[in-house]
């Protein structure tokens, strides 16, 4: 017996679910279908379909399995979505901008440390989910209950990141288009300053940062090419054996194939990758040794040195 279809489902604020298809029938790319929701029916979008979907959720692993080689336990889609349930949505988008005031004000009311961020209304209105931000954790069972008398219902609060936030609200980034995060983009991932690093990017948070607060998503779409550019080089500091002697590495350019090199005379020079491989390989050519000073061990030279700063240890002549 062949397993169900699977179906990867989108609700509000790119939410993504996963369920199964029984009719024989198949459903359409971002075709409205009506669910099996917590406690009651839901409304979203078809958004993957056929082998897509069952990958993206063998990777998601939320529905999970009753044991090693088993099928998931996945709710099913109860049929497609009609005119008037599409109509019966419209009308509850409309009105979560009230809720979402409302409870804005209740929060206010309650002095609670939390920034109410978006509301969304189940189809069959048994259930409203609210998401909001917040630095601290909220005792918000008050609030909850409050809420409750108020929409009749039940009600469910979600703390959220400031990335997923800008997820759900969407907006137009820096580069004049849709947050990749509301766009596209299928998961989050975390950001980090060695990302920047590894780039040579400004290390200024107003440069690198998101509207979000957060560093830029878009930061991950070359990490994998610098890193694997950087391998060709030696690493930045590092003292090298050359035709012109010991030398320290200062900075690499992996766009034109360059090292830029210093030498402990303190002269620059700047030669390809190439060269640099070959002067390597061959242990550098023997260059003429600097004359050392008369006074032999490098312990006796940094006492030389020293005593020339005191103004002493000099010959009288």
């Amino acid at each position: 017996m062949s397993a169900e279809p699977v179906y990867e489902v989108r609700f509000k604020g790119r939410r993504n679910e996963y369920f199964s298809w029984a009719a024989p029938d198949p459903l359409a790319l971002h075709q409205a279908v009506i669910v099996d929701a917590d406690r009651g029916h839901d409304l979203g979008r078809i958004s993957a379909v056929g082998d897509v979907a069952a990958t993206k959720c063998s990777r998601c692993g939320a529905c999970g399995a009753g044991g090693e080689g088993a099928e998931p336990r996945r709710r099913r889609i109860l049929r497609p979505a009609t005119p008037e349930d599409l109509g019966t949505a419209d009308r509850l988008r409309k009105d979560e901008d009230a809720v979402r005031t409302v409870a804005r004000e209740r929060v206010r009311e309650h002095a609670l440390p939390m920034k109410v961020t978006d509301a969304e209304w189940q189809w069959d209105k048994k259930k409203l989910t609210l998401y909001f931000t917040s630095e601290q954790r909220v005792d918000f069972r008050a609030l909850v209950r409050d809420l409750a008398t108020r929409f009749h219902t039940r009600i469910e609060l979600r703390q959220i990141g400031a990335r997923d936030e800008a997820r759900r609200l969407s907006g137009v980034g820096r580069c004049g288009r849709e947050y990749c995060s509301a766009a596209w983009l299928p998961e989050l991932k975390p950001v980090n300053l060695s990302v920047a690093k590894a780039q040579h990017l400004s290390l200024n948070p107003a440069q690198i940062s998101g509207p979000c607060g957060r560093l830029l998503c878009c930061l991950h779409y070359e990490h994998d090419f610098y890193v694997e550019s950087r391998r060709r080089f030696p690493k930045e500091g590092k003292l090298l054996r050359t035709a012109a002697g010991e030398e320290k590495v200062l900075a690499v350019d992996i766009f034109r194939d360059r090292v830029t090199l210093r030498s402990d005379a303190g002269a620059t020079r700047i030669v390809p990758l190439a060269q640099l491989d070959a002067e390597v390989a061959a242990g550098g050519a023997a260059p003429a040794p600097t004359s050392p000073p008369k006074d032999g061990t490098p312990q006796k030279r940094r006492r030389h040195r020293n005593r020339k700063r005191k103004g002493g240890g000099g010959s009288v002549g």
